[in-house]
């Protein structure tokens, strides 16, 4: 039998009706699985039960690893997979069970920390617009947070690579691979306020005449001042997290995910694939891509 959609659902009616969880918990251990079954097909692994072994779920946890998933949010994943295949073996559906000798420690390499939404709205809201930096500061992470971007792809955005009315910026990432991220109407106007407005009070050098964001000296910003502006931003409001831009990038992929988003599309903006101009995703649509983050980012729900 082949891990699938339907065979998912019989695990939801085992948890509803043999364990008698609640709906929130047979929610999670589903889509769980579901993950594991993304990952299975962007990799076309077969997803045969009997055919997935440990190395398949520890190179699924890799997999995780790579697109910046905690381990707090592995070890919850881990142990829907563990719950799952409990099921399935004592149906008689599976031979053997490949979580069994899988435990959380294994899963608990360092990573940045996660920022809640509202931990990231609170350090937003507490940016002084009145500040000559302001504007570009509130810019700077909304961009972070909304479109998941490296600091590096962060301060080496041009302008020329906003498309305003597509809602996409143009993203040069590691390895000088090109991607289309979308972005949110909200992040879209508080970058344009920055653009239009105090931006154009800077007195820019000729080399930086396309660079976003700027310094006092119409320059581009370093990878430094960007960690101090935000470590900056997390001591002003009493947020005790080991905080750098990556933090931003690593909240917007789990959030996206601990909420329910595809995980191949994740991969996408996270610059995980080859991308070209013209054939923008080779295995999925923009419209997804945006469908994506409207549905399950918290900065693009009204």
């Amino acid at each position: 039998m082949n891990l699938s959609p339907n065979l998912i659902k019989h695990f939801a009616d085992y948890l509803r009706l043999e364990l008698s969880l609640s709906d929130n918990s047979v929610e999670a251990y589903c889509h769980d699985v579901h993950l594991f079954l993304q990952y299975l097909e962007a990799e076309k692994v077969s997803t045969d039960i009997n055919a997935i072994t440990q190395e398949t779920i520890e190179n699924f946890f890799a997999y995780l690893f790579d697109l910046n998933i905690g381990a707090t949010s592995q070890a919850r994943i881990l142990s829907g997979l563990k719950s799952f295949w409990r099921y399935l073996t004592q149906e008689e559906i599976a031979d053997k069970d490949p979580t069994l000798l899988i435990s959380s420690p294994t899963l608990g390499r360092h990573l940045p920390e996660v920022l809640s939404y509202e931990e990231i709205q609170k350090m937003i809201d507490s940016i002084d617009l009145s500040q000559p930096t302001g504007h570009r500061n509130k810019a700077m992470i909304e961009v972070m947070y909304g479109c998941g971007l490296r600091v590096s792809e962060l301060i080496n955005l041009k302008i020329s690579d906003i498309y305003k009315e597509d809602g996409f910026l143009r993203i040069f990432g590691k390895g000088s691979k090109e991607r289309l991220v979308p972005i949110g109407d909200s992040s879209l106007k508080i970058l344009f306020q920055y653009i239009e407005g105090a931006r154009l009070h800077v007195n820019v050098k000729p080399k930086f005449t396309d660079t976003v964001f700027l310094n006092s000296r119409g320059t581009g910003l370093t990878r430094q001042m960007v960690f101090l502006i935000v470590k900056d931003l997390a001591e002003k409001n009493g947020i005790n997290k080991a905080i750098s831009p990556h933090t931003f990038r690593h909240s917007f992929a789990t959030h996206l995910l601990e909420g329910g988003a595809n995980l191949l599309a994740v991969q996408q903006m996270l610059g995980h694939a080859s991308v070209s101009t013209t054939e923008i995703y080779t295995h999925i649509s923009d419209e997804l891509l945006r469908d994506t983050l409207t549905t399950y980012h918290p900065r693009f729900k009204k």
